[in-house]
């Protein structure tokens, strides 16, 4: 079995209440431009809802499944509470089939239970990271991820994400203890081309193979480098040029730059 899929214990098909079609969009604006290349004809999906707001608190949820998402890289597990109701969570390494997880002020700080920022240890391994309370996890999604409290104000956390960033977000708001499973999805091979096409994935030209109408690294006589800076079609910076505006407003969140 796959390294990347072994933990996957499949509880049938996914959850009727918790899926929806996933539309495609194959990189085309409301105008049908393409505004995002190298997108199109990827395989019907169906998006699963996750609860990134972790906003049952204080209730006991069991794990009853965990599944494969075809929309992320993480695996997703199905809870379920007391009273009936099922949710998709993002499933943190470690925890099985039959494991409880809680979500509140004052639960206990273990694996799959989601907290304030106040309320977890210097240390700790966190991730589905508010930015503003009540607002649903926005950082910290993808398969393998994970973040470290390194010190804490009264208004602050200080929280060094995994691009080696240190940000401050508001202690108010919530987190889920533990790291993404599905750890080994970077080392997974795509194995062929046609996979990629399911994928979505279209195949990308050289600049240097373009002409210079298409491209600022078009044109020349026989084989030609870049002759450059690395740009992007669009004149900007490629290739590890900071590219931020410098005065964007959230930079007086940034401690240290991840550059």
């Amino acid at each position: 079995m796959n390294i990347s899929h072994s933990i996957i214990q499949k509880t049938g098909d996914p959850e009727k209440n918790l899926i929806e079609i996933l539309k495609k969009h194959s990189g085309r604006d409301a105008l049908g431009h393409i505004s995002v290349r190298h997108q199109g004809g990827r395989q019907k999906r169906y998006y699963r809802i996750i609860d990134f707001k972790r906003n049952k608190r204080n209730e006991v949820g069991t794990i009853i499944g965990i599944e494969y998402d075809p929309g992320r890289t993480a695996n997703i597990a199905l809870i379920e509470y007391a009273d009936g109701e099922r949710r998709y969570i993002l499933h943190p390494e470690g925890l099985r089939k039959g494991d409880s997880i809680n979500a509140g002020e004052s639960v206990e700080v273990k694996v799959g239970n989601a907290l304030p920022l106040r309320a977890i240890p210097i240390g700790t391994f966190i991730h589905n990271i508010e930015l503003y309370p009540s607002h649903g996890g926005q950082i910290i999604r993808s398969a393998g991820g994970y973040a470290t409290i390194i010190s804490k104000d009264e208004r602050y956390a200080h929280v060094k994400l995994p691009s080696k960033e240190v940000r401050k977000i508001m202690i108010n708001s919530y987190a889920t203890i533990g790291q993404i499973s599905n750890i080994g999805h970077k080392l997974e091979s795509i194995g062929k081309a046609g996979r990629k096409r399911l994928m979505g994935i279209r195949p990308t030209v050289r600049g240097v193979a373009q002409n210079p109408r298409s491209h600022p690294h078009g044109g020349g006589e026989g084989k030609s480098g870049e002759g450059m800076i690395p740009k992007t079609p669009w004149g900007k910076l490629a290739r590890g040029g900071k590219t931020r505006k410098p005065k964007k407003w959230t930079n007086q969140f940034i401690v240290k730059s991840r550059k």
